[in-house]
């Protein structure tokens, strides 16, 4: 799909126009339209009374009156309520209807209440999102007609970065929704090769051992595909600062000797959308250009069960020599984070920000709706925080009070690698404190529950959602 700024005249199959619901007076697009058409002030609002309403819809036929073949009529609802949230999920609703209507060529223009930056940057994110769909093992595809959009704004900039950013957010849902039998370890890291503009070292087992990361090697162990650690680098000239994005790479989980119920198993190809999502951030920075170093950083590999599968009650030893004992085999992300923490610090850089479908915990305090964040710095925790709740990507913080270590503590070993049924997100949060310097300020994104979804919600169709792309390609974009 094609999307520039241009004329809400020009020849096209479909133009889109908007009324908010709350407004009696008509926008400047519909008056414009209306003086040669002459049909959508008299039939669409006074006869067939268009109210304007959130998401409502009304097409009419032309007649060879204007340069459209068909008018699409949408409804902002309220002009008090109306956000750049709620204009991603109307474009992406409204996506979805022009691909019904067979559009090819489609001009935008919606009169809202946005700055022009904010409404040309979440038109075409709206329209990246409504385009989405997985369908690659499907033998009859998703219908997709529209080639080129044209919307009516003056910021060509932010359009382009708002379908950079969209397509960079399908690529790490695509990532996530991609089969385990396909997407290994290897493959993963054969990926993170292609992308451009970047360095990407990929260490083998071999490689992992000498680093002392025998903690991620335990883990990787029950699985025939051998693990892979992916170190992607993108260094500007005059960086300001050094980031280490860290993802959690499982492949595919199956809970390892402590093995998953089957339903909990079947979604578990998308283990690794922290590592998709870091991948989809480090693809952007070539096109981006941010003045920032940033390391992406995923220790990639399964968690399966074999006769060389780690078990519960063994003891082993993290990178930084700090030991852990396996109280439960499917806690096996941190482990693997773990020794990714200890790598990312001895790079030197001045901000650690790792991003995991880690605990059910998460899940069950907060839903589908928000993310996990802790992190041993409120500075930090509060930028992320705000810029996720400006791109539609919501993220609660949680406590790290030392008490929730207690469950962590082992009579054998400096740690276990679980604490218990309460508080689960938060004594994970602390377990993965004890890996990262403390002079290093560090964020941790738990994104269990946000990372897919078994039904749509707003703007995302069922699956994988790429969620954490936004946040941290602005986040870096802005430091």
């Amino acid at each position: 799909m094609k999307i520039k700024s241009g004329n809400l005249r020009e020849e096209c199959d479909v133009v889109v126009l908007s009324k908010f619901e709350d407004e009696k007076k008509l926008s400047k697009s519909i008056v414009e339209i209306d003086k040669d058409l002459d049909l959508i002030k008299k039939y669409a609002i006074s006869q067939d009374n268009f109210e304007g309403k959130f998401g409502a819809t009304y097409v009419l036929q032309t007649y060879g009156k204007i340069s459209a073949k068909k008018v699409l009529l949408v409804g902002l609802g309220s002009k008090k309520l109306f956000t750049a949230d709620l204009l991603r999920e109307l474009v992406a609703k409204i996506t979805k209807i022009l691909n019904v209507m067979n559009a090819q060529k489609v001009c935008i223009s919606l009169d809202t209440n946005l700055s022009e930056e904010k409404y040309a940057h979440n038109v075409a994110l709206g329209l990246m999102m409504g385009e989405y769909s997985f369908d690659k093992y499907k033998s009859k595809k998703n219908k997709r007609t529209i080639k080129e959009v044209i919307v009516n704004t003056s910021s060509e900039e932010e359009l382009r970065k708002g379908q950079l950013i969209g397509e960079a957010t399908s690529y790490a849902r695509n990532l996530s929704n991609e089969p385990a039998q396909y997407l290994t370890p290897e493959k993963l890291a054969q990926y993170a090769k292609e992308i451009e503009g970047i360095e990407t070292k990929v260490l083998m087992p071999e490689e992992i051992e000498k680093e002392g990361m025998t903690a991620y090697l335990a883990v990787a162990r029950g699985s025939v595909h051998t693990p892979r650690f992916i170190h992607m680098h993108y260094k500007p000239e005059n960086a300001k600062k050094t980031i280490a994005l860290i993802g959690k790479g499982i492949t595919f989980d199956s809970g390892g000797m402590d093995l998953k119920p089957p339903a909990s198993m079947l979604t578990m190809r998308d283990d690794m959308s922290g590592g998709a999502v870091v991948m989809a951030v480090m693809k952007l920075l070539k096109d981006l250009k941010p003045d920032v170093e940033v390391h992406g950083i995923i220790a990639a590999c399964e968690n399966m069960i074999s006769g060389k599968a780690y078990k519960p009650g063994d003891i082993i030893t993290a990178k930084n020599k700090k030991t852990i004992e396996v109280e439960n085999t499917d806690a096996e992300g941190r482990i693997t984070l773990a020794d990714a923490l200890c790598y990312a610090c001895e790079l030197k850089v001045d901000e650690i920000i790792d991003i995991a479908t880690l605990t059910g915990a998460c899940m069950v305090a907060l839903g589908s709706q928000c993310a996990g964040l802790l992190g041993n710095n409120e500075e930090l925790k509060d930028k992320i925080k705000k810029i996720g709740d400006e791109q539609g990507e919501r993220f609660w913080k949680l406590p790290m009070y030392p008490e929730y270590f207690e469950p962590l503590k082992s009579d054998v070993a400096d740690m276990k690698n679980t604490g218990g049924r309460w508080g689960g997100a938060s004594s994970a949060g602390l377990f993965l404190n004890e890996f990262v310097d403390k002079s290093i300020p560090w964020a941790h994104l738990d994104i269990a529950g946000t990372a897919f979804l078994d039904r749509p919600q707003k703007d995302l169709i069922k699956g994988a959602t790429g969620i954490g792309v936004r946040t941290l390609i602005n986040y870096i974009a802005g430091e």
